[in-house]
């Protein structure tokens, strides 16, 4: 029998439903392990306070989630609405006319509001330098986005002004003809010069905050990421990654499953010493390599796509951002001195 409670005075903030695999665990690291930006101590408390149901029911945090559940949290307070607030932020801006922009985004902006982003974000600043930006499929949050990187990536985008720029450029991405090049430093030496990486990528059953190949294709997205090796810096390499796709983390979760993280991706096992000695002179080297960039290594170099309105083939580069341009002299530098 369920506890009972005012239901007509909480508001439902999360609702998550349990994958068909799903092995009996507690709801507190359920629900930890699916939602970003909240505490195991909060998800304990809610439950403790009658916040926390399983297919209906008020459950203890020590309830077993099991295949199909849905866990649901309510709050006394309605959850907060997505306003966009126009905000005075910098655009490192390569390219505009008319019709898009082409800007570089900096490492640590997230690109649009979502729970715990509400403000800082990329979109917050494009509406404040831009107006009348279209939505994208009729979301207010995310004018002029027909793409997105990640938080911690930085590299070019385009950015949609109107409704034509924003159709044709969203059709290009779905053929698959905009042409986008990454740089990326990657764990290991690479047994071949150049490569492909294929997969299907969807959120991880572990934990639904990454993304991770399932190979046998029961799952996820059809992937594949094109690669070469630019240079070889003793325990890693610099890569340059062409996407065939556009699946969310899809560079750093391909490399991490042919066991070549991204150096010091944290998400995907490339923030630990993974290649080289047991000397502490070079677990002192990493270490300082990784204060140096405290991020994923990958940066969207290019960007090439066809002009919306004249059909002229542009082409956009972007010079590797100074993190990763002092990590890869430091590694320049081991590399000689480990020959020598």
């Amino acid at each position: 029998m369920s506890e009972e409670r005012e239901i007509e005075e909480l508001y439902e903030h999360h609702k998550v439903v349990a994958d068909k695999g799903q092995e009996p665990l507690r709801v507190d690291k359920f629900l930890l392990s699916r939602l970003e930006n909240i505490s195991r101590n909060k998800i304990q408390q809610s439950a403790e306070q009658g916040f926390i149901d399983v297919n209906g029911e008020v459950v203890k945090s020590n309830h077993k989630v099991k295949p199909n559940d849905v866990v649901t949290i309510m709050f006394k307070n309605p959850p907060r609405e997505i306003e966009l607030v126009p905000q005075d932020l910098p655009l490192n801006i390569m390219y505009e006319d008319e019709d898009v922009v082409v800007l570089n985004k900096q490492a640590g902006m997230v690109v649009h509001p979502g729970y715990a982003n509400y403000t800082g974000t990329l979109v917050n600043a494009l509406s404040f330098h831009f107006e009348n930006l279209p939505k994208n499929g009729g979301d207010a949050t995310r004018p002029g986005l027909v793409h997105r990187i990640d938080k911690n990536t930085t590299g070019l985008m385009v950015i949609a002004k109107n409704e034509h720029a924003m159709t044709h450029l969203s059709k290009q991405f779905f053929d698959r003809k905009i042409d986008r090049r990454y740089n990326a430093l990657v764990w290991g030496e690479l047994n071949k010069e150049e490569g492909s990486i294929e997969g299907n990528i969807g959120r991880s059953h572990k934990n639904r905050k990454i993304m991770t190949v399932f190979p046998e294709g029961e799952y996820g997205k059809y992937a594949k990421t094109n690669y070469k090796v630019l240079e070889r810096l003793g325990y890693i390499n610099l890569v340059e990654c062409k996407l065939e796709t556009g699946r969310t983390h899809q560079i750093r979760v391909h490399f991490q499953h042919i066991k070549h993280p991204l150096f010091n991706d944290f998400e995907y096992g490339g923030n630990k010493i993974l290649k080289g000695t047991t000397f502490s002179k070079y677990k002192q080297f990493v270490e300082n390599c990784f204060r140096v960039i405290p991020r994923q290594s990958l940066h969207a170099k290019s960007l090439s796509f066809e002009h919306p309105k004249t059909g002229e083939w542009l082409t956009f580069e972007s010079e590797l951002p100074d993190d990763m341009l002092e990590v890869i002299d430091r590694w320049r530098a081991y590399a000689k001195h480990k020959k020598n």
